[in-house]
């Protein structure tokens, strides 16, 4: 790169910026500031860009800025496109270009502004370049620490990696690099304190675990720690559980370890809690979503799910949720509705039918299909009830309105053959005026 000689102007621009050029000026001879700009992209956000320095085309930093007749600057590469698509004015005023200009023979490279770019780059690319070193060195020093500690000082020691890990992808690169994965691990165990615990879970699910590492953490004194500390523990230590054990579960869904954990019931009450928290919705998504994986992939720990009153529990909270929450929602009921006891817990909920009645064609048809199915369910054991309290809610339409959709053919044939079933505790006449159809589709 040629040496650039910066004049009085860009002197007095880079004190106003804060910018030591003699310090920086050889970094900037050495480096390009497009790997700069990757290499910082890549490892930290950049978002104190001044705005002089983005291009008003791309809205990225310009690296070889060039000046119109208007006075407006823009990325060579970006104006030179602009033209080459027929445009012939200034992007940002609109005025008309001289020949030249359009032609590309007029943008004047901005030597002042690609100077300051350059130079704050190189001050911010030096600087993150020491911060990422100072994170690996230190990491490095804390996984020592922890070979040596016990206590309050493993303790602080494992409180500062949770921060780093959680914080900066060289943290997490570094301790990958030194083994640190296995270390925490190692840490966990029938006398490890809540403590320690939670603060080596919430490192470890920063990371893609190995098999190996896996088939440890299910070990049985470590799946009973991993369970008192979620159901002990704050929030974020429940979330962090949560999604550590739902990790473990995708190792061998039919394993006779992974079934210990899953059929726990203090395994299953803690993540009840977890779901039942209004004040923090991630954590009542992360429950719903190892919830679902229990249930659908463990048809054994479905009663087990039912005894602890899961199923009236979600039908108070569905009005709380999202659309995401009420599909996995739906999905676990639904699947709770095969056993006997998931239909009978439902059939008592107060109000269960109207409630699952509104949800159709409202969310998505995912859920539509999930509420038809526990309806069906519940018709089977109580069919007047259940038909009356329906169609007094508003069902026929709604089923009308699936048949005559472009729902998928399964959702359509199970609309039908409710509709059917309804249709035998009412005549002709009344059934339709329940729809609310207008004549012409009566």
């Amino acid at each position: 790169m040629p040496q650039y000689q910066p004049s009085k102007e860009t002197s007095k621009l880079d004190a106003f910026l804060g910018l030591d050029n003699k310090a920086l000026l050889k970094v900037a001879e050495k480096l390009e500031l497009k790997v700069m700009i990757e290499e910082m992209e890549s490892s930290t956000s950049i978002d104190d860009v001044p705005a002089v320095f983005i291009c008003p085309i791309s809205l990225e930093p310009m690296q070889e800025p060039v000046t119109l007749s208007t006075g407006q600057t823009y990325e060579r590469s970006n104006i030179v496109k602009w033209f080459s698509l027929g445009h012939r004015t200034c992007p940002i005023t609109m005025q008309e270009l001289w020949d030249d200009d359009d032609g590309g023979n007029s943008l004047t490279p901005n030597n002042t502004l690609s100077h300051l770019i350059l130079t704050w780059f190189s001050h911010k690319y030096i600087a993150m370049k020491k911060k990422l070193e100072d994170v690996q060195g230190r990491v490095s020093e804390l996984l020592d620490t922890l070979k040596k500690v016990k206590g309050q000082a493993r303790v602080r020691a494992l409180k500062e990696l949770h921060k780093l890990v959680e914080s900066h992808v060289e943290a997490r690169k570094s301790v990958l690099e030194n083994n640190g994965v296995a270390l925490v691990s190692s840490l966990l165990g029938p006398f490890t304190s809540h403590a320690v615990g939670s603060e080596a879970i919430g490192i470890i699910v920063n990371f893609d675990l190995s098999s190996e590492l896996k088939r440890d953490l299910v070990n049985p004194a470590k799946v009973s720690l991993l369970v008192d500390i979620m159901n002990e523990g704050t929030i974020e230590t429940k979330m962090n559980c949560a999604k550590l054990i739902q990790i473990l579960l995708m190792e061998g869904k039919n394993d006779i370890q992974n079934y210990e954990i899953v059929s726990s019931l203090s395994l299953l009450v803690g993540l009840l809690r977890l779901i039942r928290d209004k004040k923090h919705p991630n954590g009542v998504l992360i429950g719903l979503k190892l919830l679902k994986s229990i249930c659908s992939s463990y048809e054994s720990v479905r009663s087990s799910v039912v005894s602890i009153g899961t199923i009236p529990q979600l039908i108070e909270l569905l009005p709380n949720w999202n659309n995401e929450c009420l599909e996995i929602a739906l999905y676990v009921l639904d699947l709770l509705s095969t056993i006997p006891e998931g239909i009978l817990a439902l059939k008592q909920c107060p109000k269960i039918v109207p409630n699952v009645v509104k949800l159709l064609m409202r969310v998505s048809e995912n859920c539509t299909q999930f509420a038809l199915s526990i309806l069906l369910a519940i018709y089977k054991i109580a069919p007047e009830e259940c038909a009356s309290q329906a169609v007094e809610a508003g069902l026929a339409p709604k089923l009308l309105l699936v048949i005559q959709s472009g729902c998928n053919p399964v959702l359509k044939q199970m609309s039908s053959e409710f509709l059917k079933m309804c249709s035998l505790n009412y005549s002709a006449n009344i059934l339709i005026s329940k729809c609310m159809l207008t004549t012409t589709i009566q």
